[in-house]
């Protein structure tokens, strides 16, 4: 079992959208495609606002192949494409850490 901890930068004029794009659709669809969300937080990164949540993996191929099939999922691709706001952008940079249980952790 792994963890897979990703943070989005979001901008404070398209945040909302952002919010109300992942709540609607993105964690729907996820969670069709297996995605185990443990949970979600909304945070800063470097002084900017900042969308953090974390995953739930039974492995790292587990992890990709899921990935692979939520980003070529069409109804997500589409709505992508429906909620690309008129000022700015919904996501700046993303980063992610897999985090990999110790043997002394206590969440194995």
């Amino acid at each position: 079992m792994i963890n897979q901890l990703r943070i989005y930068e979001i901008f404070d004029d398209t945040s909302a959208a952002f919010l109300a794009r992942f709540d609607a659709h993105a964690a729907r669809i996820m969670n069709r495609h297996g995605f185990r969300i443990l949970a979600m937080w909304e945070t800063t990164a470097d002084g900017k606002p900042a969308f953090a949540y974390l995953l739930s993996w039974e492995s790292e191929e587990e992890m990709k192949e899921k990935w692979a099939s939520f980003m070529a999922d069409e109804e997500w691709i589409d709505i992508k494409r429906q909620t690309v706001p008129d000022k700015g952008q919904l996501v700046g940079d993303i980063s992610e850490l897999i985090l990999t249980p110790t043997a002394f952790s206590a969440a194995l």
